[in-house]
């Protein structure tokens, strides 16, 4: 029986320490606050911290792989690093409150430019648990 083929990148890794690839991405606009995103193994190895909470949610299936923090991953900069990401337009996200190890709260907003931005949605991690919050409208348009 013969033995299927190595990528390359898996075969100057061992094999064994190539990336998973990234979640299936959802179509713009899809709802996702039934969604709940937890990695145990995650978090088993690395606290929940202001320095490390975004490389977890960039696990999750709400991380967009074409916003500006992606970009600064790829060059080695911080990707919460305001002073990078004011200088970009398009699709960003901001730590915007932390409750540090339980609750850290991050916003998606597109940034037209160092000064204008529009918030588009907000995320939750709960103890490890990644949720869409609800939009305020729908909120309003469930009670009603």
């Amino acid at each position: 029986m013969a033995t299927p083929p190595v990528a390359p990148s898996q075969a100057a890794a061992g094999g064994n320490f190539e990336a998973p690839p990234p979640p299936a991405m959802q179509p713009p606009g899809t709802d996702m606050t039934g969604i709940c995103f937890r990695d145990q193994l995650w978090l088993n190895t690395y606290p929940l911290d202001r320095n490390l909470i975004f490389d977890y949610f960039a696990l999750s299936p709400f991380y967009d792989w074409t916003c500006n923090n992606e970009k600064l991953r790829m060059q080695s900069i911080h990707p919460l690093d305001i002073s990078q990401l004011s200088k970009m337009t398009g699709i960003e996200y901001m730590l915007s409150e932390v409750m540090e190890p339980h609750l850290f709260i991050i916003r998606k907003q597109k940034r037209d430019s160092a000064e204008k931005v529009t918030p588009m949605l907000a995320y939750y991690i709960l103890d490890g648990s990644i949720y869409q919050a609800p939009q305020l409208c729908n909120v309003f348009a469930a009670r009603v």
